[in-house]
């Protein structure tokens, strides 16, 4: 008679040891259902190799799978062990392995043949021939996505639009060709700015090949605005209007946390401050930026959590949630974690109605294998590839740490936060790492300090958007309340985003990824093992130890004395004139604000007395946001002539967000901030009727920072570059901003006039312009200047050492590949020839000395300030008296260096006006010196 139990409800039945079972026998302990995840392994590997191979080769691939997939289940079928031997000896192992490999083979076949259907219809010649041709057609369009602007077009705002193919003829006339195939558009008609997903439209555009093997059977330069077909679907509309309600309840919201709660709670990112982005991105937030798989988890926490206050059951809580479910795909666009989330959402929803119970590991499996026999283009999206690894990881590894961490005394809700946050981070770094070149060192810590927060803004933040429509009030308030975590995730990413060591450099592709994850299986691995894990950890500290203080205190850059900084910001110019600790005139933002904001946070600038844009195109103006993100800036200075792609509008907007008005800088303006003087040389006269107006009356600034003399051309061009060398402007300088970022379009006497020690190039990588051009870049070598540019070095800093000239390279970003050396015709000017007059100390390519911290020590003596390097002559621009209020003539430049010229007029009136020029710029004035105000 057994033991009478505690409860009183009968004999308590005998303690079994753990993994054994009633018989008494000792099994080993079950772990997980790894099928399902064979073949969904089998099913991504397979769709990631037919993807980038005709049909053909991928219907054989799926033939050769399936066929090998029967033969080891026949195999496996004929073997017959013994029954004892199953569970004791190696063939009971064999059996699981053949079972794993029958799984992997078939999820291969299946994903081979899924692509092959999926990619042959774009292999047909009657669609692929036109492809090829580039024929410029008529189409009927499906949008299957919000189209996207793409910044930093130097063209304007270029949309990206996904669609489906449905139907095409050309446009030179011919049949129509009926079609359903993934395609990617481009448009730059506004009119892109209000279609909706599942909108029909007909567009004329011109049919190319695609870039990637990623699905897309082809892109289309769209040229005309889009004309609608019908009406987008019904549940698009209230998508829409949903997530219009929720802008509109954010807009008296601080413009960072207002930003991004849209993108955290639908998707939406149209108002994210890109420096905002840039933060999560660093601090490895970057899933916070926008709606994501643990999103939905979250809306679909709530809704169950309610239906069980409701008291529901089981299937209605089921039904409740599945409506919740696809109610928020719709409302957040079918983005790829969304999709796995739902997916797997949905078949834990089925499992509860059907009262089974819910495994997670072949959830997730069979949620990757059914969306890629779908979509296979999912498999080559990062955001796929993340979400399904970060959920893997999950529930790989975080129930073991949080178990860990509770035995060691860390309280429950903590060691819950840190065992998800450093699971889903080690699951996904190999990929980050092998993709953006970096690994987040402190990307648990900020996921860690962030999860609080994510939940209460998602909820309150849904909330706002589902009563827009009812109560705008309502709406307000509660956006005004999801609000406040918003603030909290902005405040970690910034100051994670901030740290020295917030990321370290890691080698970029395959290689850097396979290494990353073997390193973090042996820690995962050794942290197993007590006296392993000791001695690890002391090894961490170590490092830690050593690094980091050389990291913080000595991180080279800046250099010291740094006078002129041409910022890495892509292709475009981002340029900055040190006038104190701290402040710095900028010249032109490049293409978007995050590199000219990350340029200037390096360099210390909390303060920019002066903004100048040369002219009006958008790789100058459209990081304009990145200067003045917390930032005072004190006036904005623009060209004469205002562009027609909008930039000035650009510029107006953001200054007048801040109540600054730009104002025109004329040719004889003036300005000085500390030890900065800057001096506009041109255009003398606007300029009309050349190859493009817009980089002819381009503002032209010579600087003077100490004895360091900066020529900043902007993007002149070669009808600017020639007026400027014949009427005389004093051109010479020590460091030479390359004309329109090495532009094959030059003035084949400009190099010379200036006589430069130094030539900076402001270039983006492998871009499409062609810039530099190589024969640009090789007669200015030859001419014994010292050519350094961002696209190869980062950004570039000029020293002013006392003893002469130096170049500081702070080299490319982790992770960026360098240019390709491509072949290009030479450039359009003859051999560049000094004058006599201006001819300066005449350095050999290569000559000077580089010490450890990159520095190239150019052999030039040092000058007073004010002098001229060449020769020791006071510098004719440096002096006030001696220019007049503004140069009206086209002659007048070489009245002004006649007049400047003389050292002893110049020393006298240097003695009397350098107070002046010492003063701050005047708000009414805008720092003008000239005595006419523009």
């Amino acid at each position: 008679m057994g033991t009478p139990s505690a409860a009183g409800r009968g004999p308590a039945e005998p303690t079994r040891a753990k993994g054994s079972s009633a018989d008494g026998r000792s099994h080993p302990r079950r772990g997980p259902d790894l099928r399902l995840v064979g073949v969904a392994t089998g099913c991504w590997f397979a769709v990631l190799a037919a993807i980038r191979v005709p049909p053909s080769a991928a219907l054989a691939g799926a033939v050769v799978g399936f066929v090998a997939a029967a033969g080891v289940l026949a195999f496996a079928v004929h073997r017959k062990p013994r029954r004892e031997a199953v569970t004791r000896t190696d063939p009971g192992r064999l059996a699981v392995v053949l079972r794993l490999l029958v799984s992997v083979l078939l999820g291969a076949g299946c994903g081979a043949l899924s692509t092959a259907a999926h990619t042959y219809p774009a292999q047909l010649e009657t669609l692929a021939a036109p492809i090829r041709a580039h024929r410029l057609v008529h189409a009927d369009l499906t949008v299957a996505g919000d189209p996207h602007a793409i910044a930093g077009s130097a063209f304007g705002t270029t949309w990206l639009v996904p669609a489906t193919l449905t139907r095409f003829a050309p446009a030179a006339g011919g049949p129509t060709v009926r079609a359903h195939v993934r395609v990617i558009g481009f448009g730059s008609q506004p009119s892109w700015r209000s279609v909706l997903p599942g909108q029909r439209v007909a567009v004329t555009a011109r049919l190319s090949p695609p870039q990637r093997a990623d699905g897309t059977a082809a892109v289309l330069s769209i040229t005309e605005p889009p004309k609608r077909l019908g009406d987008p679907p019904w549940y698009q509309r209230v998508a829409a209007r949903l997530r219009a309600g929720l802008q509109v309840a954010c807009r008296g919201l601080p413009s960072a946390s207002g930003g991004l709660l849209p993108g955290l709670v639908d998707g939406d990112t149209s108002r994210l401050d890109p420096i905002v982005h840039a933060d999560f991105a660093t601090a490895g937030m970057t899933h916070l930026t926008a709606v994501s798989g643990s999103n939905l988890a979250i809306v679909l926490g709530f809704v169950l959590l309610a239906a069980r206050w409701a008291r529901a059951g089981p299937r209605v809580a089921a039904l409740v949630g599945a409506a919740a479910t696809v109610g928020f795909v719709v409302l957040v666009r079918p983005d790829p974690s969304v999709l796995r989330a739902a997916l797997m959402g949905g078949l834990g929803l089925l499992a509860l109605a059907l009262h089974r119970p819910r495994a997670a590991v072949p959830g997730l499996a069979a949620s990757v294998f059914l969306l890629l026999l779908v979509d296979p283009a999912l498999a080559v999206q990062l955001g796929f590839v993340l979400s399904a690894l970060a959920t893997l990881g999950l529930l790989l590894f975080a129930p073991a740490w949080r178990d860990a961490l509770r035995r060691r005394r860390v309280p429950g809700g903590i060691a819950e936060v840190v065992a998800v946050s450093t699971a889903a981070h080690v699951a996904c770094a190999p990929v980050i790492a092998g993709f953006a070149g970096t690994v987040g060192l402190l990307a648990v810590p900020a996921n860690v300090l962030a999860e609080p927060a994510v939940a209460p803004a998602t909820v309150l933040g849904l909330a706002a958007a589902i009563a827009s429509p009812v109560s705008p009030t309502a709406a307000h308030a509660l956006a005004w309340l999801a609000d406040w975590p918003c603030r909290w995730l902005v405040l970690v990413a910034h100051g994670v985003a901030g740290a020295p060591a917030a990321t370290l450099p890691w080698p970029v592709g395959v290689l850097g990824a396979v290494l990353l994850a073997v390193i973090l299986v042996a820690a995962v691995v050794v942290a197993g093992h007590r006296t392993a894990r000791r001695l690890l950890l002391v090894v961490v500290i170590c490092v830690v130890a050593g690094a980091a203080p050389v990291r913080w205190l000595a991180g080279g850059w800046p250099p010291d004395r740094w006078v002129f900084v041409a910022c890495d910001v892509g292709q475009g110019d981002g340029l900055v004139l040190r006038a104190a600790p701290g402040q710095a005139v900028v010249v032109d933002a490049g293409p978007e604000p995050t590199a000219i904001d990350g340029c200037l946070r390096r360099l210390g600038i909390r303060s920019v007395p002066l903004l100048v844009f040369t002219h009006d195109d958008a790789d100058h103006v459209g990081g304009v946001a990145g200067v003045f993100d917390g930032r005072q800036v004190g006036a904005v200075g623009v060209s004469r002539f205002r562009g027609t792609n909008g930039g000035r509008a650009r510029v107006e907007r953001a200054a007048g967000a801040h109540g600054l008005r730009p104002f025109p800088v004329p040719p004889g303006w003036r300005y000085r901030a500390g030890g900065l003087a800057l001096t506009a040389l041109g255009p003398p006269e606007p300029m009309t009727g050349t190859e493009s107006d817009t980089n002819n009356n381009c503002v032209v600034l010579r600087a003077v920072a100490g004895s360091v003399s900066i020529l900043l051309t902007g993007d002149a061009g070669p009808e600017l570059q020639q007026e400027l060398r014949v009427d005389g402007a004093p051109l010479h300088a020590d460091v030479l901003k390359v004309p329109h970022h090495g532009s094959v379009h030059q003035d084949p006497d400009f190099v010379a006039a200036v006589g430069p020690k130094v030539a900076v190039v402001s270039v983006g990588v492998d871009n499409d312009y062609g810039h530099p051009n190589p024969g640009l870049l090789a007669r200015i070598t030859a001419a014994g200047i010292r050519v350094v540019r961002t696209d190869r070095d980062g950004d570039v800093a000029v020293v002013d050492t006392g003893r002469g000239l130096a170049v500081a390279r702070r080299g490319p970003p982790p992770g960026r590949a360098p240019p390709s050396a491509r072949a290009l015709p030479p450039a359009v000017t003859r051999p560049a020839r000094r004058s006599p007059r201006r001819r300066g100390p005449g350095l050999p390519p290569g000559n000077g000395v580089s010490n450890d911290r990159g520095i190239a020590w150019l052999r030039s003596g040092s000058t007073a300030q004010g002098g001229d390097a060449r020769g020791g002559r006071p510098d004719p621009v440096s002096c006030r008296s001696g220019w007049p209020c503004v140069a009206r003539s086209r002659r007048s430049w070489r009245h002004v260096g006649r007049r400047g010229r003389a050292p002893r007029r110049a020393a006298a009136c240097g003695a009397t006006a350098g107070g002046d020029h010492r003063m701050p710029p005047d708000p009414a004035t805008h720092g003008v010196t000239s005595g006419r105000a523009p």
